[in-house]
């Protein structure tokens, strides 16, 4: 198992990689920005996405977003194919766009919004924390991109305040990421399921 910097070589798994985004979605029932082969393309070309092989066969991917003038950057995408998944994948593929990150866009902070209680946990495990969305990124362009997910009328609804994903940001600036409680899953599974209980009924 490869996993590397994506590159030219690489824009042939672009179709996939969406597909299997759009399939993942569908399985676990919740809402996700679309992205088009020709956005992938462009992520893969650009030299801002991790992509992990073995053998020649596309197994997970992850891409790079700037926002903010470089201020911000979104490590975005994550998927692993269902034929290589729970074999610590998306981790190594976490772990790897982090550390490009760090080093091609040093002044950045780098966060991430997810409604993924595994993607939760790797991102705490490598130094991110949970914040509110006032401490993300302002650029319009970023919230725009939600339009495209099932719940994006949630987040219109609290004024941009909260959805059901939970933001996570890794500022560079606390290197030591220290972490004053140890991470509860359980926790975090509770306030998803209040979330949906409170946001997808008004839904209805």
């Amino acid at each position: 198992m490869k996993v590397v910097i994506a590159n030219e070589s690489h824009v042939k798994y672009a179709q996939l990689i969406c597909e299997t985004i759009e399939d993942s979605a569908k399985v676990r029932g919740t809402g996700i920005a679309q992205r088009t082969p020709e956005y992938i393309t462009k992520k893969i070309v650009n030299g801002n996405a991790v992509i992990a092989i073995h053998e020649d066969q596309f197994a997970g991917f992850c891409y790079i977003e700037l926002w903010d003038n470089l201020k911000f950057v979104v490590n975005s995408g994550l998927i692993v194919h269902p034929d290589y998944r729970n074999q610590g994948l998306a981790k190594k593929i976490k772990k790897k766009i982090l550390e490009y990150s760090k080093e091609k866009y040093p002044e950045a902070k780098i966060f991430g919004i997810t409604t993924g209680l595994a993607v939760m946990k790797i991102n705490y495990d490598l130094g991110y924390q949970p914040v509110t969305f006032s401490e993300l990124t302002t650029d319009e362009a970023f919230w725009n991109g939600c339009q495209t997910c099932k719940n994006y009328d949630i987040l219109t609804r609290t004024n941009r305040k909260m959805c059901l994903c939970t933001g996570m940001l890794y500022d560079p600036k606390h290197e030591k990421n220290i972490k004053e409680h140890k991470y509860d899953s359980k926790v975090l599974s509770r306030l998803k399921k209040i979330k949906q209980a409170l946001f997808l009924k008004k839904n209805k």
